[in-house]
């Protein structure tokens, strides 16, 4: 495991990734390769972590979550439990994201990124619209070239990020616990310049739910089919152990909670 985890920090050394900013909401992250997974050596890890090489294309991510605000202005409702503008939207399924992605992209003259046909959904890999990013995208997004349980290093305090901080990492503090959503940006950035990676709310990501495989691949995009879609980050309601870089959460797509909202992506060629 030495030598394996020796691999992991040359390889963020040499990963290709660097991020700057493209407007006010998005972000390029340039792609790189790196391992997504957790190592067996990490506190608190799942059985569905285990390591593998990724290499993800360039790509555009959103500085933030999706604001109640901006859903309001597209979707004209605002389903979320905690009420503001700048508080990120929650209580959104998975198809109604896609279908704000989808509506997002017709309003500003973009190709919509997806064809639903009730629940069948495809994504065209060239549209130049919003969607919703990848699992692999995520992580590397989250990472941010780091390879520590999370991107502020072994542990994450309730001042870099909210969540539940009476069940903090490893139980190696106490912090404080809002039971609520912050506004979007209330803590530090990560080096790529995304807010609220950790915690908040969990976010929503393309990938049908499945075992990882542990062969290298380039820009995967999950199971072909299954019953839960991917939400990553964690949130206000969770523990630090779900605020991990490679934490997978699972939800199924047709509900949504106010654990869960999402961000933004779009190809980085088509722009």
């Amino acid at each position: 495991m030495k030598r394996l985890t020796g691999s992991i920090i040359l390889i963020s050394f040499i990963i290709l990734s660097c991020a700057k900013q493209h407007d006010s909401n998005m972000i390029l992250i340039k792609g790189g390769t790196f391992f997504m997974g957790s190592p067996s050596e990490e506190a608190e890890r799942d059985f569905d972590e285990i390591l593998n090489q990724v290499t993800v294309s360039s790509f555009y991510m959103g500085k933030y979550e999706v604001t109640q605000s901006e859903y309001m202005k597209i979707m004209r409702k605002n389903p979320s439990n905690f009420k503001g503008d700048n508080l990120p939207v929650e209580r959104v399924s998975w198809y109604e994201a896609i279908e704000y992605c989808n509506s997002l992209s017709r309003q500003e003259g973009l190709v919509p990124v997806y064809n639903i046909i009730g629940t069948d959904v495809t994504w065209d890999r060239n549209a130049g619209g919003y969607r919703l990013p990848t699992e692999a995208e995520w992580e590397f997004a989250c990472r941010a070239g780091t390879v520590t349980p999370f991107s502020t290093g072994n542990n994450i305090t309730t001042e870099q990020a909210n969540y539940d901080g009476n069940y903090s990492y490893m139980n190696e503090f106490t912090g404080s616990f809002p039971e609520t959503t912050v506004p979007v940006g209330t803590f530090h950035e990560n080096s790529f310049g995304l807010y609220d990676m950790h915690g908040n709310v969990f976010e929503w990501c393309w990938d049908w739910y499945g075992d990882y495989s542990r062969e290298v691949k380039n820009d995967p995009q999950g199971a072909l089919k299954g019953t839960f879609r991917v939400i990553r980050g964690g949130s206000w309601i969770n523990g630090g152990h779900a605020l991990r870089s490679a934490f997978r959460g699972i939800y199924f797509p047709e509900d949504g909670n106010e654990r869960i909202g999402f961000r933004l992506a779009r190809n980085a060629e088509q722009d």
